[in-house]
């Protein structure tokens, strides 16, 4: 986003005001002139072509052009007053253009416009910095780089705001891309420069999980412990601690710091007085931009089918990114309505939401990335419900409710739960019976030896912990001839785990590796581990499914929080209780019996093999039932206005 900057003073200013730390560049207004009259528009280009404009009348002129929405006539005129005038502003004039063409949709032509400016001031960061996110935009990751490097290495040194912006945007990109080393420095270099950067030091805390550097907060600058803290994101804090109240602590923060204020009242109330009333089938929506290959995704599709559609109308509202894959193309046909919300802003998307006449609006994402919680809070259904997508509470004004089951929100947890839980019987989750699976593969083409116990964990490594990395490695190093089979998501994070098993004395050749492989071959493969090694605080979920759907016992451990208690839940509703524990010394205990009693896991597989399938944990019929008998009750209140405010009190 490159919005244009203006000087509407005699002395031309330039300021930048970032709304995140790691987001694009935004350039700020000292005020909004009023809207010219357009007819002025042909005597300011003709002033211009003669020489008869200041730098600071061309920009507030242009700047009203602007405001009403006449942008070629505002490119028209810096580049007339560019052509004709020979000012030590042309730079500032030529930045400003830029952002002018940027903003009409002229990327080259505004490329030009910046390059120009940089030609007549190099040090000049302002047009460096949108030039680099003009490239970012073409896809041009190595020149948006250079061009931003060109800006932190500029002599005389920028002001700091713009060496941060610099930094900052340059760190973003290449965790996108994956280049997390790079990445992780160019953070440490900003926090250096200024420890108050909340969000830098959010992205630099997950950046060291994923590379599973340990300890996730290695001190930088002057960057306090309650700066940590504080600054760590929800869904870092989720695979840190098991408190609860931290996880509020974050969920809240995000909220108070990046969500609009709620209404008065809520939106569906504010309709037009002739709106008509809700009857007929109730109507659920799913809100999400998952609803493809994605963890919520890959578990929602029969959750869809089975609706009890004499009672429901299902609908969809996403900004999902489009595509022909056989799982997206699955979940559309399962959907009544499918109404796209890419590129509709939050405002817009409430009021489709709410003009549907939605009884029940599901929240598939919470605060995870990409969620866009400005719908929620502005109420668009009467009932609003989170699910699957964000295990725990969001704090999230106008989300009351969230499915789960006992075990994975007790009484205990309540307190640190915004919502209210709609218990279903046995497993608050869902999953999909028409998982493709390929063939059983052979150990030794993923390089497992083929007499060793194998331990597993695909979780993504994120998930990972020094603590229970350390367990793992007590549990290898004590069941003889054992392996661990992990997933690395990064050449750091592998060689980071092979450091680890030095330290622990555990030989590098006892962790095997596993490539990122397509879903059939991914669940195939787990037919050859013997036993899966949960995470934990922040447990397995999708993976636990999976690994349960095809036979694989696994050992977890529950802690205090929705999201450290999921893989418990799943083994509870499948029959296995005895796999689920309470501390680290009872997993390690746990582990290195089975995995030195290889019958005992034989015995296991073989429940799994004969009534895993057919346990409670895959009874999706009955789970959907489940969940619209909450629907139904929930919706038919809300359609009695007495009952709606019941509800809402929590009745």
């Amino acid at each position: 986003m490159e919005p244009a900057i203006a000087t509407p003073t005699p002395t031309p200013q330039i300021t930048l005001a970032p709304g995140s730390p790691l987001g694009d560049a935004v350039t700020a207004l000292a005020h909004a002139p009023a809207p010219a009259p357009l007819p002025a528009a042909l005597a300011w280009l003709n002033a211009a072509r003669e020489g008869r404009l200041s730098a600071a009348e061309v920009m507030d002129h242009a700047q009203q052009l602007q405001l009403a929405g006449q942008l070629e006539t505002a490119a028209a005129l810096y580049e007339a007053w560019i052509t004709h005038t020979n000012s030590p502003l042309r730079h500032v004039a030529c930045f400003n253009w830029g952002t002018v063409l940027s903003a009409a949709g002229k990327l080259p032509q505004a490329e030009a416009a910046y390059r120009q400016a940089l030609q007549h001031s190099p040090g000049f960061a302002p047009a460096g910095l949108n030039l680099g996110h003009l490239l970012e935009r073409r896809g041009e990751h190595d020149a948006a780089l250079a061009q931003w490097q060109s800006v932190i290495s500029t002599t005389p040194p920028p002001s700091l705001e713009h060496r941060l912006h610099a930094l900052n945007n340059s760190a973003r990109l290449l965790e996108q891309i994956r280049r997390y080393p790079e990445s992780e420095a160019l953070m440490r270099q900003s926090l250096a420069l200024d420890a108050a950067q909340p969000g830098v030091v959010q992205h630099y805390v997950h950046i060291r999980q994923k590379q599973c550097a340990w300890p996730h907060d290695l001190p930088v600058g002057d960057v306090t412990p309650n700066q940590f803290l504080t600054g760590t994101s929800l869904l870092a804090m989720m695979g840190l601690s098991d408190d609860p109240a931290l996880q509020l602590l974050s969920a809240m923060r995000f909220v108070n710091d990046k969500v609009p204020r709620p209404p008065a009242r809520p939106l569906f109330e504010r309709l037009p007085a002739n709106a008509a009333p809700r009857t007929g089938r109730i109507k659920v929506a799913y809100l999400s931009g998952d609803l493809h290959m994605h963890a919520v995704g890959l578990l929602t599709p029969e959750l869809f089918e089975l609706h009890d559609r004499s009672r429901f109308e299902i609908w969809a509202f996403d900004w999902t990114p489009e595509s022909g894959t056989a799982q997206r193309q699955r979940i559309l046909k399962a959907m009544d309505h499918h109404v796209r919300l890419a590129g509709v802003d939050d405002d817009t998307a409430a009021k489709l939401i709410a003009q549907a006449g939605i009884d029940v609006l599901v929240d598939l994402q919470g605060l995870t990335n990409g969620a866009r919680p400005a719908i929620l809070v502005q109420r668009p259904a009467p009932v609003q419900v989170s699910y699957l997508g964000l295990p725990g509470t969001s704090a999230l004004p106008g989300v009351d409710w969230i499915l789960a089951d006992r075990f994975v929100m007790s009484d205990a947890l309540l307190p640190f739960c915004t919502e209210k839980p709609l218990y279903l019987p046995n497993c608050y989750q869902v999953s999909d019976r028409q998982r493709a699976v390929s063939p059983r593969p052979q150990r030794v083409q993923y390089q497992l030896p083929d007499d060793a116990f194998v331990f597993c964990s695909f979780n993504n490594n994120h998930k990972f912990t020094a603590e229970m990395f350390g367990a793992w490695m007590r549990i290898v190093a004590a069941v003889p001839g054992s392996v661990l089979w992990l997933l690395a998501d990064n050449d750091t994070a592998r060689e980071n785990m092979l450091r680890q098993a030095d330290a622990h004395g555990v030989a590098r050749e006892r962790l095997v590796f596993a490539p990122r492989v397509a879903p059939p071959e991914y669940l195939a493969r787990f037919q050859l581990a013997d036993l899966m090694l949960d995470t934990f605080p922040y447990n397995a979920g999708t993976t636990a499914s999976d690994a349960l759907w095809m036979g694989l016992p696994m050992v977890t451990r529950a802690g205090r929080t929705y999201i450290s208690r999921m893989a418990g839940s799943l083994l509870n509703a499948i029959g296995l209780p005895d796999l689920v524990t309470e501390d680290l010394a009872g997993y390690e205990r746990l582990a290195i019996t089975l995995g030195r009693e290889p019958a005992r896991v034989a015995s296991y597989k073989r429940y799994l093999a004969e009534h895993g399938r057919q346990s409670p944990l895959f009874d999706l019929p009955q789970i959907v039932q489940d969940i619209e008998a909450h629907f139904e009750r929930l919706a038919l209140a809300a359609r009695d206005p007495a009952g709606a405010a019941q509800q809402r009190r929590g009745g």
